[in-house]
């Protein structure tokens, strides 16, 4: 009885394939299928490996992709990358919202725009949280995000502010690169610590990063940068066709200052002309329902500006 009922199902989903056939332009599959090999292309997957190229660029430095160890570390993260579609998906979408003001900060902090790379892979471009604790676009520890200026408290966590959490960011690399004179082992700090990479390049006596043996997460990290750098600027050839229209779009904000404590954050939201749930779209960092704020200080938070990208609910 098994044996008839998957021959039974074979058969359908061959008339179904044979029919889908009839009723679409082969051209879309790129090759001529005949009707006697639709079995083989139906029943059996197909997978295309990524192109690798000759050379890749970061910050400026390029890369030599000839050596075996090099190629195919690349090679790894970029199929990797390359097939975790509904992940990578979004990276583009999230991009078009998020790196225009995260590149011009970059600018203006002397680092490299390619960086941005490093917050994709680090968070996806959202707002997450780490099992070991790190938050955030740029993946900040507690320890690390307070010196370099972000503030932590019971009602804020600048971690989830993007623009002050890049400026974060870039201060940290440029004191990686002052240290050691290369962005590429600048990223690798970032994930490995300065004190760790000093350490690795002191006891193997190296200071390249693609001659230093490193631990299996820090060495991929690299590499996934770059690998994702490249598929994001060279989308059509890895098979992602990302229409503007699916993009998200960049918020359309107006800044307000606020001078004197708010107890009551959703009824302040809903007397400016939102609610909570968009003033903390627009506002993650501010991690409760109140603020206080002291008397020599004040805090700038965002509101949409006068348009219809986000407003309250309304019922048709």
């Amino acid at each position: 009885m098994r044996y008839y009922f998957i021959l039974l199902l074979s058969g359908l989903q061959l008339s179904c394939s044979s029919e889908l056939l009839n009723k679409t332009d082969t051209s879309l599959l790129d090759v001529q299928i005949q009707k006697d090999t639709v079995s083989s292309v139906f029943l059996t997957p197909h997978f295309s490996a990524p192109t690798l190229p000759k050379t890749i660029k970061f910050a400026d430095e390029e890369i030599d992709l000839s050596d075996i160890d090099i190629r195919e570390r690349f090679d790894r993260e970029l199929v990797v990358n390359n097939f975790w579609h509904s992940n990578t998906l979004f990276y583009f979408k999230r991009a078009n919202r998020w790196f225009p003001i995260m590149k011009k900060i970059l600018e203006e902090e002397n680092v490299p725009i390619d960086f941005v790379y490093l917050a994709v892979i680090e968070s996806g471009l959202d707002q997450v949280t780490s099992p070991s604790g790190a938050r955030g676009f740029w993946q900040f520890m507690a320890v690390t995000a307070e010196e370099h200026e972000l503030l932590i408290s019971d009602e804020i966590d600048e971690r989830y502010h993007v623009e002050k959490s890049t400026r974060a960011a870039a201060l940290y690399l440029k004191k990686a690169h002052n240290q050691f004179g290369s962005w590429i082992l600048a990223a690798a700090a970032y994930n490995r610590g300065k004190a760790g990479i000093e350490r690795d390049m002191e006891y193997q006596y190296s200071s390249n990063f693609f001659d230093l043996h490193l631990n299996n997460e820090t060495s991929r990290y690299v590499f996934r940068i770059l690998a994702v750098k490249h598929i994001m600027e060279h989308p059509k050839d890895y098979g992602f066709i990302v229409p503007n229209e699916t993009l998200y779009p960049e918020i359309s904000i107006k800044r307000v200052t606020i001078e004197n404590s708010i107890d009551d954050l959703p009824k302040w939201a809903i007397e400016n002309g939102v609610n909570f749930k968009i003033f903390k779209k627009l506002n993650p960092w501010i991690i409760s329902n109140k603020l206080t704020i002291n008397p020599t200080e004040q805090i700038e938070v965002y509101l949409p500006d006068e348009n219809e990208q986000l407003q309250p609910y309304k019922r048709s």
